[in-house]
């Protein structure tokens, strides 16, 4: 199972993983099941996934997503070895299943300690997709398809930005792994055909609200009863901030979902494959929104360099960074100490949201997958995946 924010990585390294441990497991004795940690109805919005899964023939229909299958339930039943891929914290929600985590890989520094019967694969890596890569490499030969193959080609490329050190992403591991798919199956596209299609594919938002827009790459953090809101804008925060009706969009998104604070960070690439960043910070309690302001401003681990941008509403402020290289995974631990939470804070009226939102990054306690879902019996799990294999080509695809 992949993180609540079921991004390109997460979903490939899921996806990946089960279909090798599934040709490598003698005998067979399991279902694997990679289980993407989003409601289906918010899968459309992960457009850089939908394109590269599309590109390669694989249907959303042959997909399982977390609100079509009872976790705990399988786990109450004592059916449920769970593996973790891009994430290693689950939420207070999910504590039942800790004991049902065999296998962690991830990429992110360790926040937490599992048992020494955990399989844990914990690196600092650009990409989980690269961990996946290794951990396939190491079985036996063949088990690796042209399919699979460019799945994680692709997902390293996009999280490396093309394997640009300018980036401040990649790794020497990253590298390698790509090498290696590609020495495997040469007629793997070029690094900038790829890179370009999936950049072109997460950034195109034509067609979506404000609120979808927010919903795409959504995370939070929270503490002493406020949650803030953390969201990826792929467009210019200009003209975002320009928008028709944006400060009614953004007003019903915060009420609806119980946030008091709407950080929304950009970052786009120039042609040597550089980033500019830049975030705005909306709020209608004036001092809670200086407080974080502030946070972002005198931050030194990492400072951010931001500079003012001119910013067309007094309840928004705006700001170019300067440190490019400071991503949001390093910009959320900033957000946290700003209201005074920590990884182990309740996440409060986000329980209460009704329908729930885009599910939230592992760091956050609360997650609104612990809502009901529809009970899955585990005949109905395991004739859904014979049927999903029966309708698999080939390995040598």
């Amino acid at each position: 199972m992949g993180n609540e924010a079921c991004d390109l990585d997460s979903t490939v390294s899921a996806l990946a993983l089960a279909y090798f441990l599934a040709k490598t497991s003698v005998p067979p004795k399991a279902a694997f099941i990679p289980v993407l940690n989003i409601p289906r109805a918010d899968f459309a919005l992960r457009t850089e996934t939908t394109f590269l899964l599309r590109e390669h023939s694989i249907p959303d229909s042959s997909l399982i997503f977390r609100d079509e299958i009872d976790l705990a339930g399988l786990h109450r039943a004592g059916l449920l070895s769970l593996t973790l891929v891009d994430h290693h914290v689950l939420p207070s929600t999910d504590a039942a299943l800790e004991e049902a985590v065999v296998d962690v890989l991830d990429h992110r520094p360790l926040e937490r300690e599992w048992a020494p019967s955990c399989q844990l694969t914990v690196e600092l890596v650009g990409s989980c997709a690269t961990l996946v890569t290794e951990r396939i490499a190491q079985g036996p030969p063949g088990v690796l398809d042209r399919t699979t193959a460019a799945l994680l080609h692709g997902t390293i490329l996009l999280d490396s930005v093309n394997l640009s050190p300018a980036a401040g992403k990649v790794t020497p591991r990253d590298v390698l792994c790509v090498s290696l798919l590609e020495s495997r199956f040469p007629e793997l596209p070029p690094h900038d055909s790829i890179y370009g299609a999936l950049q072109a594919a997460k950034f195109d938002v034509s067609g979506l609200t404000t609120e979808q827009m927010l919903r795409k790459d959504l995370k939070t953090v929270s503490g002493d009863e406020q949650v803030l809101a953390i969201s990826g804008v792929y467009m210019d925060i200009e003209l975002f901030l320009r928008r028709p009706g944006l400060l009614q969009d953004l007003e019903t998104f915060c009420q609806t979902r119980g946030y008091s604070v709407l950080v929304a960070m950009t970052v786009s690439f120039n042609d040597c494959y550089e980033p500019t960043r830049q975030l705005a910070v909306y709020s209608q309690h004036e001092a809670l929104r200086s407080t974080v302001c502030r946070a972002l401003e005198e931050a030194t681990t990492p400072a951010l360099h931001l500079q003012a941008l001119p910013s067309p509403w007094p309840c928004i402020s705006a700001y170019a960074q300067g440190n490019t290289l400071a991503s949001r995974k390093k910009v959320l631990p900033i957000l946290r100490a700003a209201l005074g939470g920590g990884p182990g804070t309740a996440a409060g009226p986000e329980e209460e949201a009704a329908p729930p939102p885009t599910p939230m990054n592992s760091l956050v306690e609360e997650s609104p997958l612990a809502q009901a879902v529809p009970p899955v019996c585990p005949q109905a799990v395991l004739e859904r995946v014979s049927r999903m294999a029966a309708e698999q080509p080939d390995s040598d695809k």
